[in-house]
């Protein structure tokens, strides 16, 4: 996934505009990182007006979709109409095999664009319900900070759009590189897609935040561990009712489901700097055999670990 497109048209949002850019501009110079050519398409020649009063010229026609790995639909305003035109270039690149994804209200131009009919689908969660309302082939999914698999994805609002774009760069180069790219952007390196949109308690309560932080770092660094909902809450000083819920609270998951993320997690970075074999890469990230790493690898990446180790070292070498 090298080559980018950056889909512009009037009343795009300047901040996931901004996102894009920040995520797959070009790290050539940076060490590790791969890199990336984004392209900023559009209708040629027209200058585009952006939200807050920006203006953008793309930099390359609605034909150069065609010739991008992915293309991303920033967010836009809902009163903008849109341009066939925009709309029949995303067909063609979705026909052609292109992965296309949307952040926020970027999911209204996919679906209007007939593409994600019978597919699940997410955007801000103020507007899932007129996205349901108006397209009712598309099983919405309000709750979620992005959704999709394989060609098409879709986004919540704000912050979930780096979550997918971080996402699509692990999918294509590696835990590594996300971490890497998120480490410049000073933002989180992951968060699960199936996190909800928004938590319980938006400000926490300092001290049990500090509790729950120093829990997590302790649950991280003994992953082998055979946690249980009990044995967390014993780490953090707390009876397993109140852990579960304060844990909800501050991270919008249950603990259970965070463990296995993260387990998950590691085992891919495992995979991809290591020839561990795939028992002591499953041993050490607390699944016990390769057997047990196996359907919850595959549920959450995709393919399974020592496919996920051949694909990884394939797009590394290239």
């Amino acid at each position: 996934m090298r080559i980018v497109g950056c889909l512009i048209f009037d009343g795009v949002r300047a901040f996931d505009y901004a996102v894009i850019g920040e995520v797959w501009s070009n790290r050539l110079t940076r060490p590790g990182l791969p890199g990336f050519e984004l392209r900023v398409c559009g209708a040629e020649g027209a200058r585009v007006r952006l939200g807050g009063g920006l203006e953008r010229v793309p930099d390359f026609g609605l034909d150069a979709l065609l010739e991008c790995d992915l293309i991303i639909v920033p967010g836009m305003e809902m009163n903008e109409p849109r341009d066939p035109a925009v709309l029949a270039a995303l067909r063609a690149a979705h026909e052609q095999g292109v992965t296309i994804a949307s952040l926020c209200a970027g999911a209204f131009v996919l679906a209007e664009a007939g593409l994600l009919d019978g597919r699940t689908a997410t955007t801000h969660w103020a507007l899932a319900d007129e996205l349901a309302r108006r397209f009712p082939e598309v099983e919405v999914h309000p709750e979620v900070l992005f959704t999709g698999e394989g060609d098409l994805w879709t986004s919540a609002g704000v912050a979930a759009g780096i979550d997918l774009c971080l996402h699509l760069v692990r999918a294509a180069h590696g835990q590594q590189a996300a971490a890497a790219i998120a480490r410049t952007m000073v933002t989180a390196p992951f968060r699960t897609g199936g996190q909800a949109q928004f938590i319980p308690s938006p400000v926490p309560d300092d001290a049990v935040d500090d509790t729950l932080a120093c829990a997590r770092a302790g649950i991280l660094a003994s992953l082998d561990t055979p946690w249980t909902v009990r044995r967390m809450a014993g780490l953090a000083l707390m009876s397993e009712r109140s852990f579960a819920r304060r844990f909800v609270e501050a991270t919008g998951t249950t603990p259970l489901r965070w463990l296995l993320e993260q387990r998950v997690l590691a085992a891919q970075r495992l995979l991809e700097e290591t020839d561990l074999p795939v028992d002591t890469v499953a041993v050490r990230c607390g699944f016990g055999s390769a057997v047990s790493l196996r359907p919850a690898f595959v549920s959450r990446v995709g393919v399974a670990p020592r496919e996920y180790r051949r694909a990884f070292r394939g797009r590394a070498a290239s």
